[in-house]
């Protein structure tokens, strides 16, 4: 027997067994996670359309309903046509650290700290925040855009914003995200799209006066980079296709 071609082949078969062992690690982590992502939520006709379109939801459907105002606020600076540029550039890197980041740009950029990092928005070479109502929810149409190259933020482009008035009496349970979703399956969604995020803030359009209205909306990101924004009285935003639909 020749040791050397039997050593070649017990190789060969470790390496195909780790292949076949590897591969079905990832199966089971894909399975766990689609299953952990719980679509019961949804009614069986929005599954039945869900199949009928090949769409695919790989984000967490939210199942919480706080009970949100509308809010009134005005822009009390909008975003210059050219960026500002930092007196000192900070690290880009400490966009993923919170309390970093606002440690380092608080003394250039001093509304920082109302404001959040949002992921699906961002660009290469920009990052997109947005300031939070009521402490906690994005305001999704309004920016602080902070310009990075080389690993450093270099500049950026600001609107700001002040709440005027909040009607707390009038606060009403957002509608589901489930619900929501299923709204946009059965009537909007094209065919093959996947649904990768799903997050709750708010959306008002800006017009040209001083005082604006944002109602609670969930937003829905698909795979291609597009996003609805779902109302609470089922109207259905598409900024990407400049049209409202209802």
């Amino acid at each position: 027997m020749h040791w050397g071609r039997a050593k070649n082949v017990l190789i060969y078969a470790f390496l195909l067994l780790n292949l076949v062992l590897g591969y079905q690690l990832w199966m089971d982590k894909r399975d766990q996670a689609s299953a952990n992502l719980d679509l019961t939520s949804l009614t069986e006709s929005t599954q039945r359309s869900m199949d009928e379109k090949q769409i695919q939801v790989r984000a967490q459907i939210p199942a919480e309903t706080p009970a949100l105002p509308k809010i009134n606020y005005r822009l009390i600076k909008p975003a210059g046509s050219e960026p500002i540029k930092l007196a000192e550039p900070v690290d880009s890197r400490l966009i993923f650290n919170a309390k970093g980041l606002v440690s380092a740009l608080e003394s250039q950029i001093p509304q920082i700290g109302s404001y959040r990092y949002d992921q699906e928005s961002s660009m290469d070479s920009v990052f997109i925040l947005h300031p939070l109502a009521l402490e906690e929810w994005p305001l999704f149409n309004i920016n602080l855009e902070l310009n990075y190259s080389n690993q450093k933020v270099t500049s950026y482009r600001m609107e700001s914003i002040e709440v005027v008035q909040m009607d707390e009496e009038k606060a009403q349970p957002v509608l589901p995200a489930s619900k929501a979703l299923g709204f946009l399956i059965d009537k909007f969604l094209p065919k093959r799209t996947i649904v990768t995020d799903i997050e709750l803030g708010y959306y008002g359009q800006v017009f040209n006066s001083e005082a604006q209205v944002a109602a609670p909306a969930w937003r829905f990101t698909l795979g291609n980079g597009e996003k609805y924004y779902v109302l609470g009285s089922g109207d259905v935003i598409s900024p990407d296709a400049e049209k409202i639909k209802e």
